[in-house]
C-alpha cells in the first residue's frame, strides 16, 4: 500500500473552501466530471471517458473540517483506497489544505496523485471565480 499527500495553501479563510469540498454533489472543482450523484453516504461520478466511480462517504466533519472516502466501486482493480482531506485555518486568512490518499495497488499511485493535484489546481480557479 502506498499513502500520497498533497498539500496546497490558499489565501482564503478555511470556511470558504469547506463550503465547496462539503457539498458532496459538488463536481466544478474536480476536473473530468460530467455528473455526481448522491444517495445517503455515496456518491457516484460519471466521469468523461472513464464510466463510473463510487465512492463511500466516510466522514463530513463540519466542525473539524474533515472529510473522509473511500473508493468501492472503480474500473481499475483496486484492493483498497482510503481519501481524507483536512483544512487547516491560520488565523481566518489563510488555509491549508492536506490531501492524504492509501491505495493499494500502488501501481495507481501516481495517476491518483496526478488527479490529487489537478483537482486542487481547478479548485484554485473556481475560487478565483468567487471573489
Amino acid at each position: 500500500m502506498k499513502t500520497i499527500e498533497e498539500k496546497r495553501s490558499f489565501a482564503v479563510p478555511s470556511n470558504v473552501i469547506w463550503k465547496i469540498i462539503s457539498d458532496l454533489s459538488r463536481s466544478d472543482w474536480v476536473p473530468g466530471v460530467e455528473s455526481i450523484s448522491l444517495e445517503d453516504n455515496v456518491r457516484t461520478f460519471k466521469m468523461k471517458g472513464m464510466g463510473r466511480l463510487v465512492e463511500k462517504i466516510i466522514k463530513c466533519d463540519h466542525d473539524l473540517l474533515e472529510l473522509e472516502y473511500s473508493a468501492i466501486e472503480t474500473l481499475a482493480p483496486i484492493n483498497h483506497h482510503l481519501a481524507k482531506i483536512n483544512l487547516v485555518s491560520h488565523d481566518n486568512q489563510s488555509t491549508d489544505f492536506i490531501w492524504t490518499t492509501e491505495i493499494d495497488p500502488e501501481e495507481f499511485a501516481d495517476a491518483i496523485h496526478q488527479g490529487m493535484v489537478s483537482s486542487l489546481d481547478q479548485l484554485e480557479l473556481v475560487l478565483s471565480e468567487t471573489d
